[in-house]
């Protein structure tokens, strides 16, 4: 039994999908297409456009006559709001039919995307519909000393930085850009928008809403493409003001780079993971439902996914115990499937990925308790997976596996395992499990991460920024810190 699939999305699906460049569906200046895999069956799900260096230079030259001379950006902040609110009821309306896509695409359930994925990416329209009107400058006394009985009047103003390129990923592509796209148009910037080659679906889905809701030609412009091509021209593209990325660490290395080489445009990058996940012997029994979720879902394909679990040495046995019960209890399956409780992983190179770290780890003498391989003999996927007897050098504690898998190692005191959760490269996010509040927050902030969740994981909401230290990024995404990423502050003074 499967989830009858939309009559909008087999139409959808059932055409060659062009890209989106000034209001218009347009193919790639090269005639290039690329497939779209179906992440269950390794069968072709689509053909879409294949954008590279010439069609992003048509996109950026259509959202710099869109931000110079349109309407966008000098519309009534109100009058903006209503529109990127009207995204946010579009994306509700049609709920089920991105869902569809998400799964198809990505291989995660339906029911999560409609879930998770769909409500989230609509929230966060509706969230940031609301700053349209609340994005000020502000007046200053400023005192010049050097200049004694002058009188001035001097304040600031906060205005949109122009022309954004932003690149997303495949693990949440509905989700990310909305994450994008929501701020940039609230502070009345432009954008050029490319999606994962692997899951370009829905963010061509949601160029056809955005035009929908009224949002002018020109202002949003979605071209599907290779990283090596169109991603990196619009990294080092002159015309790009500031590049938005999500990804992970090693290729956002080469953005900094690519943008450098061109006009130095401003960067928010938001990177890779492995994220700490602390059990004291304290915590409740929700604890051990608690870190299986904080890894395996979405198929640990999370940047912020639980990936190192720690627990106090009482405890061990019977969290991570618990953990692998639960590994080997969730149902692999299509993601259309109504009983599949985990689905493929996104592609063959992850899944290479994924399998090859396990290699790793097992050559490296570490136990899995659970999963271990390749779960069937179709598809992408992968066995949830626990691995203990591991050691800090080890690979699969050292880097991001993105993955369904998880490694368990014991602790013994705070101070002790507060130097263990920042043995890493990353700061992206963590958890912390336990009935002692007081220490739960002496543990948070010793912790250098950008998410730190207390007796929970996983939890998103359109108002809490969201970002990492060190190799996991620069900047923030939602929340009212994210507008800073989209706006350059002028300061205005006036001699009385």
């Amino acid at each position: 039994m499967t989830v009858t699939l939309d009559q909008n999305v087999e139409t959808f699906i059932g055409i060659p999908r062009k890209m989106f460049i000034n209001g218009q569906w347009t193919d790639a200046a090269s005639g290039k297409t690329f497939e779209t895999p179906n992440p269950a069956t390794g069968e072709t799900l689509a053909n879409i456009a294949e954008g590279d260096a010439e069609d992003i230079n048509r996109a950026v030259k259509a959202a710099r006559a869109a931000f110079q001379d349109g309407p966008w950006s000098r519309m009534t902040p109100s009058d903006r709001g209503r529109i990127i609110w009207r995204i946010g009821d579009l994306i509700l309306v049609h709920a089920a039919e991105l869902a569809q896509l998400e799964s198809l695409d990505n291989g995660k359930p339906y029911a999560v995307a409609l879930g998770a994925d769909v409500p989230l990416a609509a929230d966060l329209f509706h969230y940031m519909a609301g700053w349209a009107t609340k994005i000020n400058g502000q007046t200053i006394d400023i005192s010049v000393p050097y200049m004694p009985g002058a009188n001035f009047h001097s304040y600031t103003l906060r205005e949109p930085i122009g022309v954004v390129g932003q690149i997303i990923p495949w693990n949440f592509p509905l989700l990310m850009a909305a994450w994008k796209l929501g701020p940039a148009l609230t502070t009345g910037c432009t954008v050029v928008l490319k999606p994962a080659e692997q899951t370009p679906l829905t963010a061509l889905r949601l160029a056809e809403l955005v035009a929908e809701a009224g949002v002018p030609a020109g202002v949003v412009n979605v071209v599907p493409g290779y990283g090596e091509t169109a991603g990196a021209a619009l990294a080092m593209h002159p015309d790009v003001d500031k590049v938005a990325f999500t990804g992970s660490t090693e290729v956002g290395k080469l953005i900094v780079a690519a943008a450098g080489a061109t006009n130095l445009k401003k960067l928010t990058l938001e990177l890779g993971g492995k994220s700490p996940n602390i059990v004291f012997d304290d915590a409740e029994d929700g604890a051990i439902e608690g870190a299986a979720n904080a890894i395996f879902f979405n198929h640990g394909q999370c940047c912020v996914a639980g990936s190192r679990l720690f627990v106090q040495e009482s405890r061990f046995d019977e969290v991570v115990d618990g953990v692998a019960e639960i590994a080997k209890s969730i149902k692999l399956g299509s993601g259309l499937d109504p009983t599949t409780q985990m689905g493929p992983l996104v592609s063959s190179e992850q899944f290479d990925r994924v399998t090859g770290f396990l290699e790793s780890g097992r050559i490296d003498g570490a136990t899995a308790l659970a999963g271990g391989g390749r779960f069937g003999d179709r598809g992408y996927f992968v066995e949830p997976t626990v691995l203990t007897n591991t050691r800090p050098d080890m690979k699969v504690v050292q880097e991001e596996i993105f993955g369904p898998v998880v490694v368990a190692e014991k602790f013994s005191s705070l101070d002790e395992i507060a130097a263990q959760a920042n043995d890493t490269s990353y700061g992206l996010g963590a958890g912390i499990w336990t009935r002692d509040i007081s220490k739960a927050h002496a543990l948070a902030k010793k912790i250098r991460a950008g998410t730190v969740w207390i007796n929970c994981y996983n939890v998103f909401d359109a108002s809490l920024p969201f970002g990492g230290y060190k190799q996991s990024g620069w900047g923030r995404e939602m929340g009212g810190e994210v507008l800073n990423n989209y706006t350059e502050v002028k300061a205005v003074t006036t001699l009385l």
